[in-house]
C-alpha cells in the first residue's frame, strides 16, 4: 500500500551506490519539489576537493562572485560585503559568526565540476551552480527562504541545520536587514551534518544552517527562472522577431457612443492585435528556450580567443593528441526539431542530427576520437564553437585527463 507522503521517512542513509538513499525515481516521485529530504553519508568518506584557503583565494578574485556575511550576535545585526576581498582581510575577522560564500565554483574547479554528474537524475540545464560556504565556527546567513530547490552537501566540518517542513510556515521577512532574513523561524527538525551527509530542500521551505567548527558546506542550486522572467524574455524575442505589420485595426468601428471611453470592443481588437506576437508553434517556443536557459543566470561568457589557426591544423592537433575543453562558462543543451536535433550552446543554435547534438552536448572534452566520430554538420559546429571561444585547444602534456 502506497504511503502517504507524511508518512515518509524524511531521514534515510545514503551509500556510495545510492546518494539519494533510494532509487532516482523514488526520490523524484516522493521528494522532489514536495518533501525535504536528509541524507545520511549520501558520499560516503567524501573529501573536499579545496580548503578554505583555496575559497579566499577565489574570493579575492576580480571575476568571481562572492559574498561575506558577518553576524553581530550582541545587536542581532547583520552585515553584508560583496567581493573581491584583499587576502590581508581574512585574519582580522576572528574565528567566529562570519560566512564567505562564492558562487559558481564548479566553474572555476574542475574538480568540484566533477561532483555534477551525481546528479545527472536531474536535467543537467536545470542545475544552475555550485556554491561553496566557508563559516567560521557560529558562522551562518541567517534563517531563510529560497525559491528553487538545493542540495546541501556537507564537505569539511559540521553543520547544524535547522528547517521548518511544515505546512504553513511564517514567510514575513525582517525590515532591518540588507539580506531577507524571515522575521519568524519555528524549526521543526534539527540536524548536525557530517562530512558526506546532504541535505535536499524544495522550494520554499525555510532553513538555517549554523556552523558546529569551521565548516565547507556545497550547495547545488537549480535553475528556476521566475514566471515573469520567461515572459519578458518571451515577448522581447518575439518582439525582435516580428515586423512592424500588425497594429491595431477597426474596420468595424461602430459611432461612438462615448468619444473618451475604451469600450469593450476596444479591449477586443487590443487582444486580437497582442494574438500577433503570440505563438503556438513549439519549434519557435523551443528553439526560444533553448537559447534562453543556456545563457539565464550566467555570470560569466566565453570570449573569442586569438588562435587564427585554420580548421586543418585544428584537426591536425586533435589527431596528435590535442583535446578540446569547453570552456567552464559554456552551457549546452539540446532538444529534438523535426527528424534531427538542435544543439544549444550559450544561446546560440545549431541544427545537428540527434546523436551529434548528444555528443556534444554531454561531452566537457572531445579529443580526436571524438571529434572523429562527429558528422561533417556535427564538426562545422564544433569550429565554429571554438572560434566563439567555447572550446580552446589543450596540449596532450597539459590535458589534466
Amino acid at each position: 500500500m502506497a504511503r502517504s507522503r507524511a508518512q515518509l521517512p524524511i531521514e534515510v542513509e545514503g551509500s556510495a551506490t545510492q546518494p539519494l538513499g533510494m532509487p532516482a525515481a523514488d526520490f523524484l516521485r516522493d521528494y522532489w519539489q514536495k518533501k525535504p529530504l536528509l541524507i545520511r553519508n549520501a558520499f560516503p568518506g567524501f573529501v573536499s576537493p579545496i580548503e578554505p584557503e583555496d575559497l579566499a583565494g577565489l574570493a579575492c578574485e576580480d571575476t568571481a562572485l562572492s559574498r561575506l556575511i558577518q553576524h553581530d550576535r550582541g545587536r542581532d545585526a547583520w552585515k553584508v560585503r560583496h567581493g573581491p576581498f584583499r587576502e590581508e582581510e581574512f585574519p582580522g575577522l576572528g574565528d567566529r559568526d562570519w560566512t564567505l560564500l562564492v558562487q559558481d565554483v564548479d566553474k572555476w574547479d574542475a574538480d568540484i565540476a566533477a561532483l555534477l554528474p551525481k546528479f545527472d537524475f536531474l536535467p543537467r540545464w536545470r542545475i544552475d551552480d555550485v556554491m561553496v560556504s566557508f563559516a567560521a565556527t557560529g558562522g551562518s546567513v541567517g534563517a531563510h527562504v529560497d525559491q528553487y530547490d538545493v542540495f546541501l552537501l556537507q564537505a569539511q566540518g559540521h553543520r547544524r541545520w535547522q528547517i521548518d517542513a511544515g505546512d504553513a510556515p511564517p514567510l514575513h521577512f525582517r525590515k532591518d536587514v540588507e539580506i531577507k532574513l524571515l522575521q519568524r523561524f519555528n524549526p521543526t527538525h534539527d540536524w548536525i551534518l557530517a562530512p558526506g551527509d546532504m541535505l535536499y530542500l524544495p522550494p520554499g521551505v525555510p532553513h538555517h544552517g549554523i556552523a558546529e567548527d569551521p565548516c565547507l558546506t556545497y550547495s547545488v542550486g537549480m535553475r528556476a527562472p521566475a514566471a515573469v522572467e520567461l515572459l519578458g524574455d518571451f515577448v522581447d524575442a518575439l518582439a525582435a522577431e516580428t515586423d512592424d505589420g500588425p497594429r491595431y485595426v477597426d474596420p468595424d468601428l461602430a459611432p461612438a457612443k462615448d468619444a473618451h471611453e475604451i469600450d469593450g470592443a476596444a479591449m477586443q481588437r487590443v487582444a486580437a492585435a497582442l494574438d500577433a506576437l503570440r505563438t503556438d508553434d513549439p519549434e519557435r517556443l523551443g528553439d526560444w528556450f533553448g537559447r534562453f536557459i543556456t545563457l539565464y543566470r550566467s555570470a560569466g561568457q566565453a570570449m573569442p580567443g586569438d588562435d587564427a589557426r585554420s580548421r586543418i591544423e585544428i584537426e591536425w592537433d586533435l589527431q596528435q593528441g590535442h583535446v578540446l575543453h569547453r570552456h567552464p562558462w559554456t552551457r549546452m543543451a539540446w532538444r529534438r526539431a523535426g527528424r534531427g536535433a538542435r544543439l544549444y550552446a550559450a544561446g546560440q543554435a545549431h541544427a545537428l542530427p540527434v546523436r551529434d547534438a548528444r555528443a556534444i552536448a554531454a561531452a566537457p572534452t572531445l579529443d580526436g576520437a571524438a571529434y572523429a566520430q562527429l558528422s561533417d554538420s556535427g564538426r562545422d559546429a564544433v569550429y565554429d564553437l571554438l572560434q566563439g571561444g567555447h572550446y580552446h585547444l589543450v596540449e596532450p602534456e597539459d590535458d589534466p585527463q
